[in-house]
C-alpha cells in the first residue's frame, strides 16, 4: 500500500507532462504486445506450414503443394506459392528465385509494421520528460524569485526535486520501449531469416529434381 501511495504522489507531484508520458507508455505497450503476438503466431504457423507441404516437395509434388500453400495467408506459404506458381513457365533457376523475392518483399512489411513506432514512443517519451522539467524549473525559479530570503532554498529545493519527477517518468518509459524494440526486431529477423532459409531449400529441391540424371517430377 505503500508503494502504491509513492507511486501515486509521485505521479501527481510531476505536474502535467506526466500525463502525455503515461499516453504514450499505454500505447507503446500496446503496441508491443500485439506485435510481440503476432510475430509468435508467425514463428508457430511457419514453422506448422513448412513441415506439412515439405513432404510435397520433397516428392516432386507441386501441384498438391501449391494446394496446401494456395488457402493459407501465412507468409512461408506465400513465398512458396510465388515460386510453385512460375515452377512450370520458368527456365532457370533464378527465374523462380526472382518470384519468391517478390514474394518476401511483400510479406516483410506485414512483419515489420508498427514496430519502428516503439523507438520514436522512447524519443518522445524522454522529450516530454525533459519538456516537463525545464517547464518545471521555469516555473521554480519564477516562484522563489517572488519568495522571502528565508524560504527561496527550501522552495527551490522541493521545486527542482518535483520537476526532475517527469524525466524520470520519461526515462522510466523509454527505456523498457528500446528494449521492447530490440527484442521485436530481433524476433523479425529470425522469421525473415528463416523465410530466406526455407526459399534456399527450396530452390534446391527444385534444381535437384530438373537435373537429367534427377527423379521425373
Amino acid at each position: 500500500m505503500e508503494t502504491y501511495t509513492t507511486i501515486v504522489r509521485f505521479f501527481q507531484e510531476g505536474g502535467f507532462f506526466m500525463y502525455p508520458i503515461a499516453l504514450v507508455m499505454a500505447v507503446g505497450v500496446a503496441v508491443a504486445l500485439e506485435r510481440y503476438v503476432y510475430l509468435a503466431r508467425e514463428t508457430r504457423t511457419n514453422r506448422k506450414m513448412w513441415d506439412e507441404v515439405l513432404p510435397a516437395l520433397q516428392g516432386g509434388k507441386y501441384q498438391q503443394a501449391m494446394a496446401v500453400t494456395s488457402r493459407s495467408d501465412v507468409a512461408i506459404c506465400k513465398i512458396l506459392n510465388y515460386g510453385l506458381a512460375r515452377i512450370k513457365g520458368a527456365r532457370r533457376r533464378e527465374d523462380i528465385e526472382m518470384a519468391m523475392e517478390e514474394g518476401l518483399m511483400e510479406i516483410l512489411p506485414r512483419l515489420e509494421r508498427r514496430t519502428h513506432y516503439l523507438s520514436s514512443f522512447a524519443n518522445v517519451a524522454t522529450l516530454l520528460g525533459l519538456l516537463g522539467t525545464i517547464i518545471g524549473l521555469i516555473q521554480a525559479f519564477t516562484a522563489v524569485a517572488h519568495a522571502a530570503a528565508a524560504e527561496k532554498a527550501e522552495l527551490l529545493s522541493s521545486s527542482i526535486s518535483v520537476a526532475m519527477n517527469t524525466t524520470a517518468f520519461g526515462l522510466i518509459v523509454a527505456i523498457p520501449l528500446l528494449l521492447v524494440y530490440s527484442v521485436l526486431q530481433s524476433k523479425t529477423t529470425q522469421i525473415v531469416d528463416s523465410l530466406e532459409m526455407a526459399s534456399v531449400k527450396f530452390l534446391n529441391m527444385v534444381t535437384e529434381r530438373a537435373r537429367p540424371d534427377g527423379a521425373s517430377s
